[in-house]
């Protein structure tokens, strides 16, 4: 059973050493907009887990679906790209952070070769491992 006293103890954990893993937490993050940015799939493998989730709601008229797209797939299709044709400005939204878990929430606006393609939200689940952080689970939101 969770008691009082677990919370408390679990929310103190939360903020030690908060502001080095919020650093590092945001470099991953800014290191798979960077990988994009330049096309180099070296770097962008370097920001996911072996198991990575990655996922895009789409916004049909019959409602809500959820496209699950492989990795592979994603790094391929980056890795195709030219230097600065995948531009995707983010903002830092809220952060929250476990000494094993962090969730971020960041607004972004996308554009291809120059022009404005969409907008939306991703949150991003990373994980803690020995190597250091890495995107576990990542979903976004995409509208026009």
């Amino acid at each position: 059973m969770f008691s009082m006293q677990s919370s408390a103890i679990a929310q103190s954990s939360i903020t030690t050493g908060s502001a080095t893993s919020e650093k590092e937490v945001k470099q991953v993050i800014q290191n798979m907009f960077h990988a994009m940015q330049q096309a180099d799939t070296t770097l962008l493998k370097t920001c996911f887990s072996d198991k990575v989730i990655f996922q895009t709601i789409l916004n049909k008229p019959e409602g809500a679906i959820i496209k699950t797209e492989s990795i592979n797939d994603f790094i391929q299709s980056v890795g195709k790209q030219t230097p600065n044709a995948l531009d995707e400005r983010i903002e830092f939204g809220a952060i929250q952070l476990d000494p094993l878990m962090a969730t971020v929430w960041t607004p972004y606006t996308f554009y291809f070769k120059g022009q404005y393609s969409h907008k939306g939200i991703n949150s991003f689940q990373l994980v803690k491992f020995k190597e250091g952080w890495k995107i576990q689970y990542l979903i976004d939101t995409r509208y026009k």
